[in-house]
């Protein structure tokens, strides 16, 4: 369905990467409860921008590196970046030492490459599958270094005196009820979305039921259950 909306912009579409669930960000305040993100200026774009806005928050879209000055001067209160690896490096926790989790609105966010369609349909078989190839592997590549790197940087984070807290159960649930409205709103007015976005949710209920199963039962044990020696 995504390759049939790209189609009609003359572009193919590969996946080509995925960082994994990213963080929620950085907060110069605690945020103990929804009401606390009430007038709350916060680096957020998109769509995920709009969710916030739902909640209360007031989006601010900057710079990569604007977000370090803005957040030491107090121009904004709270940033979200990637994760640890990413965001230690810029050095985000000795102006917001809030480190908040997860970043629900980038739960496994794919990264893509785009080919205009012409060009793609000129080129030998052999190097579309190539590139194709390529794609697919840069995808399994940067989820496993990220999972490896994000270590190092929690770590590095931690030591350096950054507060790790999960958001409160009322942003969680507000959040995903905010974020629902808002496809909602969308499909209603925009038709081209709609039609990724029915099959898509289809999907997501009907995979849970699955990893309700199997995948969740399994991490939840391991990761609550660490081995002792």
């Amino acid at each position: 369905l995504v390759r049939e909306f790209y189609k009609e912009y003359n572009v193919i579409n590969f996946p080509a990467g995925n960082s994994g669930t990213q963080m929620g960000g950085w907060f110069r305040k605690e945020i103990k409860s929804v009401k606390d993100l009430d007038g709350l200026k916060m680096r957020i774009a998109g769509i995920a921008g709009r969710v916030m806005a739902k909640l209360g928050v007031v989006p601010q879209q900057l710079a990569g590196g604007d977000i370090y000055p803005a957040l030491e001067k107090g121009t904004i209160d709270a940033a979200e970046w990637v994760g640890p690896y990413d965001d230690e490096k810029l050095a985000f926790y000795k102006v917001a030492k809030n480190y908040y989790y997860p970043g629900f609105w980038e739960g496994g966010p794919t990264f893509s490459s785009y080919v205009n369609l012409d060009q793609w349909n000129k080129l030998p078989k052999a190097y579309q599958e190539a590139f194709a190839t390529a794609c697919a592997e840069a995808t399994l590549d940067m989820q496993a270094k990220y999972d490896v790197q994000n270590i190092t940087g929690l770590k590095k984070l931690v030591a350096n005196g950054t507060q790790l807290r999960p958001f409160p159960k009322d942003v969680m649930i507000a959040a995903q009820k905010a974020a629902f409205d808002l496809y909602d709103e969308i499909a209603k007015e925009n038709p081209k979305f709609a039609k990724i976005y029915g099959p898509w949710k289809a999907f997501r209920d009907d995979v849970q039921l699955w990893w309700r199963v199997a995948e969740f039962s399994f991490d939840q044990f391991v990761l609550t259950n660490p081995v002792k020696r």
